[in-house]
């Protein structure tokens, strides 16, 4: 019996993913704003629970993002939460990517006691 093998050829391997195969900085921000609103709505400044708050905001934000299925994308997921107390905060990041497969969302959360600051990344893996 021949043995069947799987050829591929040069035209059918795709180094960028099409357009409606990957992710919109409008879709992420609509991920993380859902999960901010879920998880922060009357919810206290509590030094102690911050730490494990942030964790699970990022956790809920990068499964759902996951749960998009855009192939071969990587997802980070940043969030800071601090005490809403009138001062500002400024925060930057710096990243060496292609800005035609990548992308990223920031969405901010504030009540009387808290802000918090959610980034998403999206990173193609080629």
């Amino acid at each position: 019996m021949p043995a069947t093998s799987k050829v591929t050829t040069a035209s059918a391997i795709s180094l960028r993913p099409s357009y409606k195969n990957k992710p919109t900085t409008t879709k992420m921000k609509q991920i993380i704003s859902a999960v901010l609103q879920e998880k922060l709505e009357n919810v206290p400044y509590q030094s102690e629970r911050a730490s494990q708050l942030t964790k699970e905001i990022a956790d809920a934000v990068k499964l759902q993002l996951k749960a998009c299925e855009f192939p071969r994308c990587k997802y980070l997921v940043q969030v800071v939460i601090g005490e809403q107390r009138g001062e500002g905060v400024r925060m930057g990041c710096r990243c060496f990517w292609d800005s035609e497969t990548d992308c990223y969302a920031t969405e901010t959360y504030t009540n009387d006691s808290l802000f918090c600051v959610a980034t998403a990344y999206s990173i193609y893996l080629y």
